[in-house]
């Protein structure tokens, strides 16, 4: 077993090395939440932050950028893959400029969801307000390059979408509101409704080649876990079968697009499955814990109770699974980007 899933971590990155060479994208765009946020909750009001040690711990200089790791994010690993820079800036960092964003750009905020009740949850960036700054953008882009060479950027590039985990975990399930207006199938399909707009929307503003995340398996979140205590701590499957009823749903609804949006190439790249293999046998990816986090106890600890004066912190991220109680290592988001390039991705070349 051991040595199948290495020839496949070195087929992954063959892989990547021939996708360095023969890239056909120009930039990466990026969409969704704190699975791929590079900063932009650094630039708004919000509780819901990481500009702190010790997050960005193992990024290039020790320096917190906001990104929910220790390192960088699997939407900076698929850009390096696509021959493109190996990070993504985010669209609200002063310390960049239209020159910066035309390799990359990314509009996503932490704590944001398909639904606009759960970005209001922390005060974060909406899904619609991310379509306005994308708006923003292309202006920025066509003063910058022309809009020949703009429009052929907007339309080659590719759109990586990350969002929906926050519906379920940080509103749905956590507060009231939804889920006394919606079952949890109708709360799915409702959320689906949205993202087939949101698709439609990007689209009539140029977007062809769109790869959309599905949900993780959020009932094996540390977090999760941890209310999960009477149970022995297991995964909270619940959530976990409610993820893979929310990804076949989306499936379809991508499909039914692609065949009926002119020139547009739609994929789902759903972490589900190679996050549950590593969950399920972590030693198999080189890693000691699956259950807990690094940062703090490893349990609950996410934003600001995860922080340079928790003494719990542990020494060496590449052990853990998670980085907090909420999001994955670096470690393990180069590996959930190298499956999703080999799997996914490899059409757009």
């Amino acid at each position: 077993m051991a040595s199948e899933i290495m020839f496949w971590f070195l087929f992954a990155h063959l892989v990547l090395q021939i996708i360095h060479v023969n890239a056909k994208v120009p930039a990466i765009i990026v969409f969704g939440d704190s699975s791929v946020d590079s900063g932009n909750n650094d630039y708004i009001s919000t509780v819901l932050k990481s500009n702190f040690a010790p997050y960005g711990r193992d990024f290039n200089g020790g320096k917190p950028t906001g990104r929910f790791s220790n390192g960088r994010l699997p939407t900076d690993f698929i850009s390096e893959a696509f021959g493109l820079k190996p990070l993504v800036p985010a669209y609200l960092d002063p310390a960049y400029d239209i020159r910066d964003f035309v390799t990359g750009v990314c509009f996503a905020s932490a704590g944001t969801g398909y639904d606009n009740a759960t970005a209001d949850v922390l005060s974060v960036i909406p899904l619609w307000k991310e379509i306005e700054y994308y708006k923003e953008y292309q202006k920025k882009l066509r003063d910058y390059l022309g809009h020949e060479k703009a429009t052929e950027i907007l339309e080659e590039g590719l759109y990586l979408v990350s969002i929906g985990t926050n519906d379920f975990l940080e509103n749905y399930y956590l507060l009231p509101g939804r889920s006394s207006q919606f079952s949890v199938r109708e709360y799915q399909n409702f959320l689906v409704g949205i993202a087939r707009k949101f698709i439609t929307d990007i689209h009539l503003l140029g977007a062809r080649k769109i790869s959309v995340s599905g949900l993780p398996p959020m009932g094996c979140l540390p977090l999760e876990r941890t209310t999960n205590i009477f149970f022995g701590s297991e995964c909270v499957e619940e959530y976990n079968n409610v993820a893979r009823d929310f990804n076949e749903k989306l499936n379809r609804m991508l499909i039914e697009l692609n065949k009926n949006l002119p020139g547009i190439k739609l994929v789902l790249s759903s972490p589900f499955d190679i996050l549950s293999k590593i969950i399920d046998n972590p030693s198999s990816y080189g890693f000691n814990n699956a259950a807990e986090a690094c940062c703090g106890t490893g349990l609950f600890e996410m934003g600001y109770m995860c922080n340079r004066r928790n003494p719990f912190t542990c020494s060496d991220a590449n052990k853990y699974v998670f980085w907090d109680s909420f999001h994955p290592t670096e470690k393990t988001n180069q590996i959930v980007a190298d499956y999703v390039v080999k799997n996914c991705l490899t059409q757009f070349l």
